[in-house]
């Protein structure tokens, strides 16, 4: 080899060495820069208010579409003043989904912007919540990531900094959120996302964690992995693409995907399928660009100090057509059309290989100046897609009051309900906690007849954390004043093939009579013959042997009737 072919030879691999330092240099001279917003404890630790006053129940409202409950109260039910909590994340126990555990950041005091790691726990299907302590009390921790096991343990991945070096740990319990371990240290840095392999592959259990890679305890790395239920956490490494500001999800083989921002307009997904091989050293098939004619971005006057949302990616796990489909969704600031941020969504038929030429814009207002933040999306086990965001659609001129809005598809993103509102309009810049955000993201999980959601708002006139069940726009007697004291039958799907669920709110305790009529008024089943409590009643409706055709559900209350169309087909 002669002289100039070597040192042909050596620049070649100095560049490559390099070109991961380079992307990332150039990273941060972009516009949103995720350097420019990181976690740091600025202030001190401070008590809880002893200026209690009159104590007030948690915030709690229901109607046809969505339950809604406060998480953050104290063992009475009650809010605790003057704290604040945002940036919450679910966890539902899959064994036993009635079984839930949120995280969220703990302000004991809004008058300091010291954070802990708070977190609830319900046994009843959302409907109550216990806060009893947070985890390593008067540690500062942030950045709350929660997921579970196949097997129901519980996993809470929580950043914690000195203001200059960064680390994740993550807590264990399996228990269902009462009580958690002591800790592993996971690397890690701000911006963690986790998700757990919950596939019966050879992954079965995996962990998974990347963060922004300027906040890092192991730069240039961003990633890791535990091949061990979480008693231990790999070296870091880098992610093809180097997505910041976004979540992880694994597919139905055990791939695993990341999305994030990236260096275009839109975001980055990048995938793995050696990460579930423990005996495999993690290398990446891809890092494609998706198109969303827009960009994550931070700093936006409706939440000054925190991001719009992050990119939130999902998988069709369901066995059918849509299997193995990749969804991304974030709210961006639009490239064209100058709208400051709009729900946006695409989607890969080929595991990630190609996206939407044109992205879809889930929020279906017409106008270009109104704010559609914090888009969060999660798939249901038989596909359907569930996306919610803040609206200020509705605001006076000159706010930024936000409601909550949701939509939903179920024919693999293709067509999407008409959006429809669920909160009352609330005002996100009351309760800081000496931070101009009500954090940067809320987290969903869904099942086949719900979303449940982990967000957080000021309806009660602070910031705190919430617990919502949101269900699909049924077929049925709709209550569009969202009275509570509304029967409201209805059914979802509709036309079913082999199931469908039944759903009605009862105004108080009472004896119900659930009846499956054919179109000559004959009982084919009884479904409920008892007493039920107040609220929200969801009956899984499985028929064994009901032929095609058209039939009636009939719920009988006292002298009060309801009855809805039912259609089987195949």
């Amino acid at each position: 080899m002669n002289t100039q072919t070597y040192k042909n030879l050596l620049l070649a691999i100095l560049l490559l060495t390099w070109m991961p330092f380079s992307r990332a240099q150039e990273m941060k001279n972009t516009k949103n820069d995720p350097a420019s917003h990181h976690e740091v404890p600025d202030d001190p630790y401070m008590a809880p208010s002893v200026n209690l006053g009159t104590p007030i129940k948690g915030y709690k409202s229901v109607n046809s579409s969505i339950f809604t409950t406060q998480v953050n109260v104290d063992e009475n039910g009650y809010n605790i003043p003057d704290d604040a909590a945002n940036e919450p994340s679910i966890a539902v126990d899959p064994t036993n989904p009635a079984r839930m555990v949120i995280g969220w950041r703990q302000f004991d005091n809004i008058g300091s912007n010291f954070r802990q790691a708070g977190n609830g726990f319900t046994t009843d299907g959302g409907n109550t919540w216990t806060f009893h302590e947070v985890i390593n009390q008067g540690i500062f921790r942030s950045d709350p990531v929660l997921d579970a096991d196949a097997n129901g343990t519980i996993f809470y991945n929580s950043l914690t900094s000195d203001g200059s070096t960064y680390t994740c740990q993550v807590y264990r319990s399996n228990d269902g959120g009462v009580n958690w371990d002591d800790g592993v240290e996971a690397k890690g840095g701000d911006k963690q996302w986790m998700v757990v392999d919950k596939t019966d592959g050879v992954g079965a259990g995996n962990i998974y964690s990347f963060w922004t890679v300027f906040y890092s305890s192991c730069y240039p790395g961003f990633f890791t992995r535990s091949t061990d239920g979480g008693d231990f956490y790999q070296n870091c490494e880098t992610v093809q693409g180097f997505p910041y500001w976004g979540t992880m999800a694994v597919g139905p083989d055990g791939e695993l995907y990341t999305v994030g921002s990236g260096e275009d307009e839109g975001v980055v997904v990048s995938k793995s399928t050696t990460a579930q091989n423990p005996a495999y050293v993690v290398s990446w098939d891809l890092a494609e660009q998706v198109y969303l004619d827009g960009h994550l971005t931070s700093q936006a006057p409706v939440n000054p100090g925190g991001l719009l949302g992050q990119a939130d990616i999902g998988v069709d796990m369901s066995e059918g057509p849509g299997r193995g489909n990749v969804y991304v969704l974030s709210s961006v600031e639009r490239a064209t059309g100058g709208d400051p941020a709009d729900v946006m969504f695409s989607k890969s038929m080929d595991g990630g290989v190609s996206w939407s030429l044109i992205p879809v814009k889930i929020n279906d207002d017409p106008e270009n100046d109104n704010y559609q933040w914090f888009g969060t999306m999660s798939v249901s086990p038989d596909g359907r897609i569930d996306v919610v965001w803040l609206d200020t659609r509705d605001a006076p001129p000159g706010t930024y009051l936000s409601a909550l809005y949701y939509s939903y598809s179920t024919d693999e993103g293709e067509t999407w309900s008409t959006n429809q509102r669920l909160s009352e309009l609330f005002d996100p810049h009351v309760g800081w906690p000496q931070q101009n955000k009500m954090g940067d993201y809320f987290d969903m999980r869904s099942d086949e007849t719900s979303a449940h959601l982990a967000w957080a708002n000021t309806l009660n006139g602070e910031q705190d954390v919430y617990y919502s069940r949101i269900t699909p726009t049924y077929i049925g007697i709709d209550d569009a004043d969202h009275k509570s004291n509304s029967l409201s039958l209805s059914c979802y799907p509709n036309p079913f093939i082999d199931r469908t669920t039944i759903r009605y709110i009862l105004p108080k305790e009472t004896f119900v009579t659930l009846d499956i009529l054919n179109l000559y008024g004959q009982v084919v089943e009884t479904l409920v013959a008892a007493t039920q409590q107040q609220g929200i009643q969801t009956i899984q409706y499985r028929p064994s042997d009901l032929k095609t055709g058209y039939y009636y559900g009939r719920l009988t209350v006292g002298t009060t009737k309801s009855v809805i169309s039912l259609i089987k087909t195949r």
